[in-house]
């Protein structure tokens, strides 16, 4: 335990410090260091939590020290300890004494009897702390307080809630592939292997608990995707055919141009902007029996087509855009601590872009789907109404959503682990060419 607090700390302390988490676990803790993946597992397990936590957990931090730390790594130590003695079941003495002996790897011999000081008196007095630090909406919500002042101006009825949403663990999510089986078959596979599965949505499957997915039976076969059920309705509205020529703008890492690809035989080119993340793209295709000479995979930035478009219109195109993931924070907890403020408007301008590029290239009676993993508006449903009052010919099309996916108007809504539909939080237009 005591080598994954420090592990942990550290990746949290470069997240705060602006590094993506992946990257800092990856370098931290690399697989090829790890036979067994437990302590890895760990590592990745306190790091998220403590993010997802951070608000909170960072002004407790402050509020037990006398003064501020000369070592940058004891804050986030301490942070992760205090997120283990609140969200985990490990106990309370072994998570004190691992977190004090790891003070000293982290800062100097010195720190561990301060660390032991303060993680004591929070046991002591642990609830009128946390009342106390959470009078505030930064520890309250565990987000920064231009985020909380977004969603609770946007939805006044159920901001809270969303918030609260975004801090709870995902579950996994699959989209079973229609070409290599049907769902009852998966699932029957699932039992056999004594796998806790449930379906979900039009073509999902829930794992509970969650385990590694490549151990999952039908994996290598490419039976199932990992996708959330949320993104699972993206292809389908689209309403594609055999034979139709589509373009996936923004396609990695492939969740909706694999899904397209089970659906119906099309022609289909899929770009995206960063050239690394095309292996993982070609990687799935490859896994799912997809992969064929229809498919294209072009490294390319989708608001500049003259320097790929071969001049042929598309029947369908995904606009996927780049955006703040604010619905997705569950899955990502270091969003919510990397993004800035400034931030949406930057990449709403980044959108509108895409969108106007991308419009010429649709044929007469073609449908473009505009899609982000936002729950803010000026992404969303303000992105949209711009895009129509700009171009005339486009009109905007209902998106028909399951029942039990809580949603307004093309805004799914992030859920609570209760939910019938738990999905995270998508907005999708549907625009046709006149």
């Amino acid at each position: 335990m005591q080598e994954a607090q420090r592990l942990a700390a550290l990746a949290v302390q470069q997240v705060i410090q602006g590094s993506a988490l992946p990257a800092a676990l990856a370098a931290l803790a690399p697989p090829a260091d790890d036979t067994g993946g437990r302590r890895r597992a760990l590592v990745q397990e306190l790091a998220y939590g403590t993010l997802r936590y951070w608000g909170e957990l960072d002004a407790l931090v402050r509020r037990l020290a006398s003064k501020p730390f000369s070592d940058p790594g004891l804050g986030p130590l301490l942070a992760v300890a205090l997120y283990q003695l609140e969200h985990t079941r490990a106990p309370a003495f072994a998570i004190v004494d691992r977190a004090v002996a790891a003070a000293s790897d982290i800062a100097r011999p010195a720190a561990k009897g301060m660390v032991n000081a303060i993680l004591r008196r929070y046991l002591r007095e642990r609830e009128a702390l946390r009342a106390e630090v959470r009078a505030d909406a930064v520890a309250r919500y565990s987000y920064p307080a231009w985020w909380i002042d977004r969603v609770l101006h946007q939805y006044p009825d159920i901001g809270p809630a969303l918030l609260d949403a975004g801090n709870e663990r995902p579950p996994l999510s699959l989209r079973v592939n229609r070409r290599a089986g049907p769902r009852e078959e998966l699932l029957a596979r699932f039992a056999g292997a004594l796998v806790g599965a449930t379906p979900a949505g039009p073509c999902g499957v829930v794992v509970d608990p969650p385990r590694p997915v490549p151990a999952l039976p039908g994996y290598a076969e490419g039976a199932f995707s990992v996708q959330d059920l949320g993104a699972q309705l993206a292809a389908p509205l689209l309403q594609v055919d055999d034979g139709m020529r589509v373009l996936d703008a923004c396609a990695a890492p492939g969740g909706k141009t694999t899904h397209l690809l089970e659906i119906a035989d099309v022609e289909l080119l899929a770009i995206d902007s960063d050239e690394s993340r095309l292996p993982r793209l070609r990687a799935n295709l490859q896994r799912l029996r997809l992969a064929g000479e229809r498919v294209r995979i072009v490294a390319a930035d989708a608001s500049r087509p003259a320097a790929w478009h071969d001049g042929k219109p598309f029947d369908r195109i995904v606009a996927d855009v780049p955006c703040t993931a604010s619905g997705v924070v569950r899955r990502h907890p270091d969003g919510k601590w990397l993004r800035r403020e400034e931030d949406v408007p930057r990449l709403a301008r980044k959108q509108r872009r895409i969108l106007d590029a991308l419009w010429p290239l649709l044929a007469r009676g073609g449908r473009m789907l505009y899609a982000t993993c936002s729950l803010f508006a000026e992404e969303n449903d303000t992105q949209a109404e711009a895009f129509l009052a700009r171009h005339p010919d486009a009109l905007r099309e209902s998106t028909s959503f399951p029942p039990e996916a809580v949603a307004r108007g093309g805004q799914l809504l992030p859920s609570s682990p209760a939910a019938v539909h738990n999905q995270d939080g998508f907005f999708y237009a549907l625009f046709v060419k006149r």
